[in-house]
């Protein structure tokens, strides 16, 4: 059987590698982490117009090496800390023009393949990081919109996970993951 597909989803700084990973810990799966942090440290902390072809294969690969651990392990789920959707989403806003042309088809493809998108909103407080480019409200708003409008054009199935309590943004996010799994064993 094919795992579900579910992303962790959102603007910067609302907690999605840290739910990635605590969710799959809860349902025993695997989990791809986002491709461009790693890419940011391998590469100095500088990232250019020229990196986005790179940073896109990165995060496919990793999203392709984790749905392939599921369906080897049997895991009912595969969870991506974002997923190549969001990659275009940062590179029109930080490159505008210059998003790979096959990196866009290749993402709305995978949006409509993924079973769930849990929307990790803004509303958690900011956490400085030297990765992250828009700390101030007006900025997050912008954030939050754009990500809002980019999922709800996709048509995906998608739930929003909200709280600045992480234990009940959690617990949110694993009852949206536990109520599709539930969804799909009955089909």
């Amino acid at each position: 059987m094919k795992p579900l597909r579910v992303v962790l989803f959102g603007p910067e700084s609302t907690g999605k590698s840290t739910l990635a990973e605590r969710l799959a810990a809860r349902f025993s799966a695997p989990w791809s982490a986002e491709y461009v942090r790693e890419y940011w440290d391998a590469h100095g902390g500088v990232i250019t117009a020229a990196d986005l072809e790179a940073i896109a294969r990165g995060q496919v690969a990793g999203e392709d090496a984790a749905a392939e651990r599921a369906r080897a392990d049997g895991a009912r789920v595969v969870l991506h800390d974002t997923d190549l959707l969001t990659c275009t989403i940062w590179d029109d806003l930080l490159f505008p023009g210059v998003c790979p042309d096959w990196a866009r088809a290749e993402a709305a493809r995978r949006a409509r393949a993924t079973d769930l998108y849990l929307f990790c909103d803004t509303d958690l407080p900011w956490a400085p990081d030297p990765q992250r480019c828009f700390p101030d409200e007006a900025g997050r708003a912008m954030c939050r919109r754009v990500f809002l409008e980019k999922l709800e054009a996709t048509g995906a199935r998608w739930t929003r996970v909200w709280g600045e309590d992480f234990v009940g943004r959690e617990a949110r996010a694993a009852g949206a993951v536990e109520l599709i799994l539930n969804r799909c064993a009955t089909r």
